[in-house]
């Protein structure tokens, strides 16, 4: 574990910051603080050009909060908004779902708030624990795979209807009967052409995608999980822990965070 600062407030009357840098000695004097390291002395809350920059040192701004209404609840974590007058990295973490991430850059400005939706960060293949989410959807049994590697091609009956949820950059998984069970991914997908009056209801996928395996049957049931990072479902859990983190090393203020919460009923 990496040495760091820990202050304490008399006011709140706790230890409510961390600092990356390790000074020698601290002092504070005629309103001024002052830190010592290897002999060198250090004027803090100056207005020095470059922030968070410590004995030569730039580091980044971290700021670590909870969000814990109704601790009994499952609830959906669906957004992100900041106050402040700029935008920031995020990272959220939940006691069931896997994490979720918001780059700086995916921010927008509305009404003078920074707001984004956040985009899960499920792995791929899928892992076990996400098999239970709303992510994954099935789509039917295929009656043939034809085509080569790197655009092998699902075909379905035409009585099949594929759906409109699907689209070109899913995941696409098969199970094997007569149990179903299992999801394996098998590419992901490229195209998808439903023309019944020809006769072709069919999925196009690249198999050679890294983790992914060819069905071995020309008959497997076909499921779908949807690209995590590109779409905006939101994190599941009873709490989400939401680290921001800022580069900026200009003054960067930030007044509040805060979420859009909905009950989740399974």
């Amino acid at each position: 574990m990496a040495d760091f600062t820990l202050s304490y407030s008399d006011s709140s009357e706790g230890w409510p910051s961390f600092y990356s840098f390790v000074p020698d000695w601290m002092v504070g004097m005629n309103n001024r603080f002052y830190s010592f390291n290897k002999g060198n002395l250090y004027l803090h809350n100056s207005d020095n050009a470059a922030r968070n920059n410590y004995y030569g040192v730039q580091y980044n701004t971290k700021v670590l909060t909870i969000f814990n209404d109704q601790p009994l609840e499952n609830k959906i974590f669906k957004t992100i908004s900041l106050q402040g007058d700029d935008s920031w990295d995020v990272n959220i973490n939940s006691d069931i779902q896997t994490s979720g991430r918001i780059d700086q850059e995916w921010f927008i400005k509305k009404e003078q708030e920074w707001y984004s939706y956040i985009r899960n960060l499920g792995s791929v293949p899928v892992g076990e624990e996400q098999l239970s989410q709303r992510s994954i959807s099935g789509i039917a049994q295929s009656t043939s795979v034809t085509g080569a590697s790197g655009a092998l091609i699902a075909n379905f009956d035409l009585a099949v209807n594929i759906g409109s949820f699907l689209s070109v950059g899913d995941y696409l998984y098969y199970a094997v009967g007569p149990s179903f069970s299992s999801p394996v991914l098998t590419g992901q997908v490229t195209n998808i052409e439903v023309d019944k009056p020809n006769s072709i209801n069919r999925i196009t996928f690249d198999d050679t995608i890294g983790g992914a395996t060819n069905p071995p049957n020309q008959t497997d049931y076909y499921l779908f999980v949807k690209d995590q990072t590109a779409e905006s479902h939101g994190i599941l859990g009873h709490y989400a822990e939401v680290l921001l983190e800022n580069d900026n090393i200009a003054i960067t203020e930030l007044f509040a965070v805060s979420s859009e919460v909905m009950i989740s009923y399974p």
